[in-house]
């Protein structure tokens, strides 16, 4: 007798049929061992029903995760913790410029630049090997948001303005020679296929295929502290409102912790976890 079919609905609004595979797949990705996938997956057959959203679809999977094995549970939320750095995008600028710094860039976040015609805000600017990048951080918190064409053309253009002012420079290390667009969401086809016609640099959530944003993140290993579950998103506002935006930041903070009010055994809690965490291998 074949398997009931149960129709779910995306963040976007559509519905699709429930995909096994899929979650299975995100399971497998996030560290869990098999016998923890086929636990979680048989504990969700038994209670979908039609007409559940994929998020809480998803959310009830991190919540029976996170009693097996938090680590493995943080890395299958590492998506939202990244959504969680929000509302305000400055907190994934500094994130952003944290993570070039770590690969070698001179970074300088949030500036001003003289374009050709205007000034613009610029949300990073690396230099490296003598390459001159400015970069436009995009963040949504919002789930099943991606970044579309306008976009890109606006990060396009801004960035053709400020390189021809730049271009005229005599000095060479004031020249400006790549626009990169960075964001924790997924691309639309339009977007990408115009920043790959102009050569506008656009990386995102799952975008390119090797060096998106999870990439980079596993990459470099710096992970937000959204990511920690011992904080709640108070907690986590707290920090972030701090320019605390890394949890390995915490280990060197302990003092910072008291004066915002968490107390020791809370503390302990905290920087147990953000160890664990530190030690495992992700991605």
């Amino acid at each position: 007798m074949p398997a009931q079919e149960f129709w779910v609905i995306k963040a976007n609004g559509e519905k699709e049929i429930f995909n096994q595979v899929k979650l299975r797949d995100s399971l497998r990705r996030s560290g869990a061992c098999e016998d923890s996938i086929n636990a979680v997956v048989s504990k969700i057959m038994s209670e979908i029903r039609d007409g559940m959203s994929t998020g809480q679809i998803y959310r009830h999977a991190f919540a029976l995760l996170k009693k097996q094995h938090r680590g493995v549970a943080a890395q299958y939320n590492l998506r939202q913790a990244v959504r969680e750095m929000g509302p305000s995008g400055f907190p994934f600028e500094q994130y952003i410029g944290e993570i070039l710094r770590s690969k070698g860039y001179e970074v300088r976040v949030g500036l001003i630049v003289q374009g050709w015609c205007v000034e613009h805000e610029v949300d990073v600017s690396a230099k490296k090997d003598g390459m001159h990048i400015l970069i436009e951080c995009k963040f949504h918190n919002e789930e099943g948001f991606k970044t579309d064409l306008h976009v890109a053309l606006y990060t396009s253009e801004r960035f053709k303005d400020i390189k021809k002012k730049h271009d005229s420079l005599k000095d060479e290390s004031e020249k400006f020679h790549e626009g990169w667009l960075v964001t924790n969401t997924k691309l639309t086809s339009k977007a990408i296929q115009y920043s790959n016609c102009a050569g506008l640099t656009v990386i995102g959530w799952n975008y390119p295929k090797k060096g998106n944003l999870q990439d980079l993140i596993n990459e470099t290993k710096l992970y937000p502290i959204t990511v920690l579950t011992t904080l709640t998103g108070s907690d986590k506002r707290r920090l972030m409102d701090n320019n605390v935006v890394l949890f390995r930041e915490l280990f060197s903070q302990r003092k910072m912790l008291h004066g915002l009010g968490f107390d020791e055994a809370k503390i302990d809690r905290v920087l147990a976890e953000a160890k664990a965490l530190n030690e495992m291998k992700w991605g």
